[in-house]
């Protein structure tokens, strides 16, 4: 073939006219760790620092590469494209650690990548002269640093590594096809023959252990998981539940062989990094079991929600029994609920809300033999959570496979029946109508499934007869599956490399037009990179190598088009938006295949195309009628007429280059065939679209008007969308116009001018100049003014010293110092706007009103956008490609939280009469996993107001206590102290004299011995302090009441004496005495009168693990009553904390604790909400930087997908 230059002038390099520059790549999780760091890093000087980590992290070879090579030299082949291998006899002169190097310079991974597609491209008889391969490998060297396009993961991973550095590696059980002999052949190593496919779709049939059966196909999937690709299959070949079996049994259903499927991917990490298996889950409409797969996922998620929950109330009403139990006195049965009438409330709240009887009990148990609380692991609706991974469903997309006869019967509200798969068989054997397993209502099915993708965005829908009306292979089978993110659908057991061209690449700002020519020559280049990878790859199956090999199928699309249509200046739901789309896909596609004609003419077609010739034909003439469209009676043999290209809106250029391109291909193709089954689809375009640094993938809307750009030494600059600047000017608004507009978008980034809150007004308040410069530098990154005043930019001393500030308010995330320094929510909110703006062009000066649609985005733009684009213009915009495309789009709708099961319904019926071939939905907030888009700020309400159940149990609390008066009982003989204690230590400083006060304790927490130490005193009155000590506890033990010891001995007076130093409580004691005795009252009696200060829990003794006590041990040896008396005793009081509750108070703290983190997390969501994100945390680098990626998940921090992109 002949290759000219269009891009790179003749006679220089690629890199001649490009300049590169050295980086560093760092990324860091939210805490400041280190995920990923590189230096000295070579890359194009135009490219972004997220393009530079996601280059450098994901795509530079670490390992292997030889630090001297030397070129082997191949018959026939030039010596510039000749492959390397390590120079050994070099390498032996350098220190064994130094042999062996990573990439380091992007131009490493351009040349691998372009010079191996040339050099298979040239042994395989590709070119026609030395010069054309010369000028392939030049144009995409070009392409690949300028970002005008790339091809899929697992082509930067793989190729190129034995053509550059001679790598090589065990075989990894991979098959390919001979392109000489056409021989299937068994992969020798791992890297002479790359693994450049990202998509497959896999053959499953109704057998168990057996080869193509169902646990072979989850080996099958294990391999393809594990190295990072993704994988779909029809599950309808698997009887339904009850079928007979041939050995006299019956089957389990396709669902418990689903559930094991899905737990096996998700035990499965795509190279180590994710827990999410790229997977798709598909099931005919007509199986037996589709009920239960339509609702499989809702359920699932439900049992989440059933564990989350439960989790939580465990907790709070078994310790709210806990607490009750020790709440009395230690003299009192707190046990018994006929008396402890708290513990009966308590029990009485936990069986109201039907917690177990048999954990009540235990709790009761439990708290006799000690404890002090119940620890109950805490579940959370985290998709990554153990919550999730006790359940199923959720390591796949699912979707149904519906075809025009259930959509018409939807229409009419006629019935749908299902059948056994034991039945067909038979059916189709006897040659008779088949009988039904069950019969439903079409409506109720449907129903079922717009409630499950409502509830759980699950499943999707793919439009069986649309899909195989453009099939260009029937003879080979009907297509019944697709990939994962549902763009690439073809036969079974085959699979497709992916390549996408960046859109805004071929668009030139200066004249506002898009460059066709470039376009052409670009679609025409990857077309032959994509079908050159078909030939020099490996495949994990003997099936997928045969058939790929045998139709030779292709995955070239696009990126960018929401960025080019806002640049245009079109509204992305506009009649024009819809013409040049398809206009855009026409010229790519169109292009592609006549590429592939031009192949065939050389190379020949591929190998099924004659059986297939006269179906491939009729598919390509349906897409010229598209680009000319035509009346609905034109079309050959289509079920669903397409959309097609309207030139009243489309510009003549476009609509020019269509109808060229579309008279080429056929004209081509009926003369030579073509060498690929299929050319196109529209990707995702994750992880890739990020390194081409577009702003949106595939046909996605960009997702928000302001982009917080990531910096080459950390941290993030924020930026308008560079659309939105040539927007306005292609537009007609001057600069002045445009820098207020975009000022009030993004803000000014400073208090210059600032209404209310500026440098004036902040002076008047205290701040300092220093303090003012540091809050105006940390401006320009901030999404809210308040985010610039707090502790961390303005110093916690000067919070504290300047503003008055305690360190409780400044480290509670939910204080305002803005108003708390007398700033009102309307001033905060208008010097907010002035300073980072609104995230909308809604109300910006000089834009129009109607000029509103042409900047709308996917979702609600900041605090105050009200516009966003609505599911029916997503349809149409696929609707406007579908036409266009070999496979399909992979694409999710989004709608708003408050859409209903109506509007789920219209948009899976309008995508079918639009002639979609798949769709998902997603509604905001359907997943339970996943925050809200639209955070609500609800009313908090007071639930503390109700009746004050502690203040009412008090009242009995003492259950022995008669008339104000209790009974106490002295004994004889001594209660015995477990052999290990709880207690605590005090230390305190009377004078210059040191004391060290340690208790001990029974298991109920009341005091049962003490210990007093002096440090540095005479041995004399350290033995009297020990033996005055001892007495004390004797009189404990034997149950002497504490409360008589402390009458006897507070207020005693002898030296030393006066101020206390170390402990919280007690500043002023008259002797030592005085001192013991006022610490155990206010500890264990709560007896504060006794305090200098209010008692502080924080400082009381800190719990231990209580220790078992046996059922049969007496507290005492024996009891003999040996004097009794009535005394009057001070009412205690219970709504204090004291000692015996200690670990209750402890358990509010951390409650607190973690109620703070949640509120964190919730701000952080909130701000990622209105910054466009969705709000999900990346299970790589744990930002909160993800969006939408077709129908999965990528993080344009890290560039981390959940996908397969």
């Amino acid at each position: 073939m002949k290759i000219s230059r269009l891009l790179v002038n003749k006679g220089i390099s690629a890199y001649d006219q490009i300049e590169f520059d050295s980086r560093s790549s760092v990324i860091r999780n939210p805490d400041g760790s280190i995920v990923f760091e590189m230096n000295d890093i070579k890359v194009p000087d135009h490219w972004t620092q997220v393009a530079t980590d996601i280059l450098a992290q994901k795509y530079f070879r670490k390992a292997g590469v030889p630090v001297y090579m030397k070129k082997v030299e191949e018959e026939g082949v030039p010596g510039w494209l000749q492959r390397s291998e390590p120079d050994h006899e070099k390498l032996k002169d350098v220190i064994e650690e130094e042999r062996y190097t990573s990439e380091n310079d992007s131009r490493q991974v351009f040349n691998r990548l372009a010079g191996c597609w040339t050099y298979w491209g040239w042994k395989h008889n590709y070119f026609d002269h030395e010069e054309d391969a010369a000028n392939f490998f030049e144009e995409l060297c070009y392409m690949l640093a300028m970002q005008y396009a790339a091809p899929n993961s697992p082509q930067w991973f793989n190729t190129g590594l034995n053509w550059a550095y001679g790598i090589t590696g065990p075989s990894q059980g991979h098959f390919y096809v001979d392109p000489i002999s056409g021989k299937l052949t068994t992969s020798k190593d791992a890297y002479t023959h790359p693994q450049p496919h990202a998509c497959f779709i896999q053959s499953l049939s109704d057998d168990l252990v057996n080869d193509g059966g169902i646990m072979d196909l989850w080996v099958r999937e294990a391999r393809l998981f594990k190295y990072g690709s993704g994988t779909g299959s029809n599950f309808s070949n698997v009887r339904g539940v009850n079928e007979p079996l041939s050995g006299g049994g019956r089957s389990s259903g396709l669902m418990s062989f689903l559930k094991i499927g899905d737990r096996s991917a998700g035990a499965i990490k795509s190279g180590g990094t994710t827990r999410r298996a790229a997977k798709m889950v598909t099931l005919d409409m007509d199986h037996p079991d589709i009920e239960e797969y339509i609702n499989w996922k809702g359920m699932e998620e439900q049992k989440v929600a059933a564990l989350v929950t439960g989790s939580k109330l465990l907790n709070v009403y078994l310790n709210k029994i806990m607490k009750a139990c020790h709440s009395v006195h230690p003299e009192n049965d707190g046990f018994d609920k006929n008396t402890n009438k708290q513990l009966a409330q308590a029990i009485h709240d936990a069986r109201k809300i039907h917690i177990p009887e048999n954990y009540i009990e235990r709790v009761i148990q439990l708290g006799k033999l000690g404890y002090k609380e119940m620890e109950i692991p805490e579940y959370n609706t985290d998709w990554n959570s153990e919550a999730y991974l006790t359940v199923s469903g959720q390591n796949s997309n699912n979707s149904v496979r519906v075809t025009n006869a259930f959509m018409e019967s939807v229409v009419a509200d006629g019935d749908w029946n299902t059948y056994w798969r034991t039945e067909l068989k038979k059916a189709s054997a006897e040659n008779r109508e088949p009988k039904p397993y069950k019969s439903y209502k079409s409506r109720d099915l449907w129903e079922q499934i717009a409630y499950a993708a409502w509830s759980c965005a699950d499943p999707g829908i793919q439009y069986h007869d649309i899909i195989n009306d453009w099939h260009t292979c029937p003879e080979g089978g009907k297509i019944i599956a697709s990939n994962p993110c549902s763009e690439y659908m073809f036969l079974d057991d085959t699979a497709c490399n992916l390549a996408s061209l960046n859109l805004m690449k071929f668009y030139n700002n200066e004249t506002t037009g898009f460059e066709i020519d470039r376009y052409r020559h670009a679609s025409r280049l990857w077309t032959i990179v994509l079908e050159i990878s078909v030939l020099m790859a490996q495949f994990p199956s003997k099936n997928i190598a045969k058939l790929s090999y045998e139709y030779r199928t292709l995955g070239l699309g696009y990126a960018n088009l929401g960025a080019l249509l806002m640049v245009k200046g079109i509204p992305y739901d506009s009649p024009e938006a819809l013409s040049i789309t398809g206009a855009l896909t026409a010229i790519l596609h169109m292009t592609s295949y006549s590429t592939s004609a031009e192949m065939a003419k050389e190379l020949g077609p591929f190998q099924r195309y004659k059986e297939n010739e006269q179906n491939m034909l009729r598919v390509i003439r349906n897409h010229r009628r598209a680009v000319y469209n035509v009346g609905a009676s034109e079309y050959e043999d289509l079920s669903i007429t397409p959309m097609g290209i309207n030139k009243n809106h489309c510009p003549e250029p476009l609509i020019k280059a269509a109808i060229e391109d579309a008279d080429k291909a056929l004209e081509l193709g009926e003369k030579h065939g073509f060498r690929n089954a299929q050319v196109t689809v529209i990707a995702p375009t994750g992880t890739i679209g990020l390194l081409m640094d577009c702003d949106t993938t595939g046909v996605e809307p960009d997702f928000a008007l302001v982009k917080f750009k990531k910096l080459a030494g950390g941290g993030y600059f924020k930026i308008i969308n560079q659309s939105v600047p040539p927007a306005l000017r292609n537009l007609g608004y001057n600069e002045k116009e445009i820098d207020e507009i975009i000022k009030y978008t993004k803000g000014h980034g400073s208090l210059i001018g600032c209404p209310h809150i500026n440098a004036q007004s902040l002076s008047e308040k205290g701040f300092t100049k220093e303090i003012i410069s540091k809050v105006e530098k940390s401006l320009p990154s901030v999404f809210d003014i308040n985010f610039a005043f707090n502790k961390w930019t303005l110093g916690s001393g000067f919070c504290k010293n300047a503003l008055g500030f305690s360190e409780d308010q400044t480290d509670d995330p939910s204080f305002n110092i803005l108003k708390e320094l007398g700033f009102s929510k309307e001033q905060i909110e208008e010097a907010n706007d002035f300073v980072c703006g609104t995230m909308t062009v809604e109300g910006a000066p000089y834009l129009k009103k109607e000029e509103y649609a042409i900047f709308d985005c996917a979702n609600k733009c900041g605090k105050k956008g009200t516009r966003y684009i609505l599911a029916d213009a997503h349809i149409k915009i696929m609707a406007a490609a579908q036409p266009f495309i070999s496979g399909a789009i992979s694409k999710t709708i989004n709608l708003p939280d408050h859409a209903t099961i109506e509007d789920m319904k219209n948009a899976y019926l309008n995508s079918w009469r639009l002639g979609i071939k798949a769709n998902a939905l997603y509604r905001d907030g359907s997943k339970l996993s996943q925050p809200l888009n639209s955070i609500k700020d609800d009313d908090i309400i007071d639930y503390n107001n109700s009746v004050d159940i502690n203040t009412e149990a008090s009242r009995s609390h003492d259950i022995v206590k008669i008339a104000e008066r209790i009974i106490h009982r002295y004994i004889a003989k001594r209660r015995k102290l477990p052999f290990r204690r709880k207690g605590y230590t005090q230390k305190a400083k009377i004078g210059t004299h040191s004391v060290y006060l340690r208790t001990g304790e029974y298991e109920n927490g009341q005091l049962g011995e003490i210990f007093i130490d002096m440090h540095k005193e005479g041995a004399a009155f350290r033995s009297l302090m020990n033996c005055f000590a001892i007495a004390i506890s004797l009189g404990l033990q034997h149950g002497v009441p504490l409360d008589e010891f402390v009458d006897a001995f507070v207020y005693t007076r002898f030296e030393p004496n006066g101020i206390v130093v170390g402990n919280p409580n007690i500043k002023m004691s008259t002797s030592i005495i005085d001192y013991i005795f006022r610490e155990l009252a206010v500890t264990y009696l709560s007896r504060n009168d006794l305090s200098h200060i209010e008692n502080n829990t924080e400082y009381q003794r800190s719990p231990i693990d209580a220790l078992s006590k046996l059922d049969n041990d007496t507290d005492f040896d024996e009891e003999e009553v040996y004097s009794e008396r009535i005394i009057d005793e001070p009412g205690i009081d219970f709504n204090k904390p004291d000692k015996s509750t200690a670990a209750a108070s402890n358990k509010i703290k951390l409650a607190k604790t973690q109620e703070q983190s949640q509120t964190r997390s919730m701000e952080k969501i909130r701000e990622a909400k209105l910054k466009g994100y969705t709000g999900d945390i990346c299970q790589q680098c744990h930002s909160v930087t993800m969006v939408r990626n077709g129908t999965c998940l990528k993080c344009i921090t890290c560039g981390e997908t959940s996908g397969c992109s």
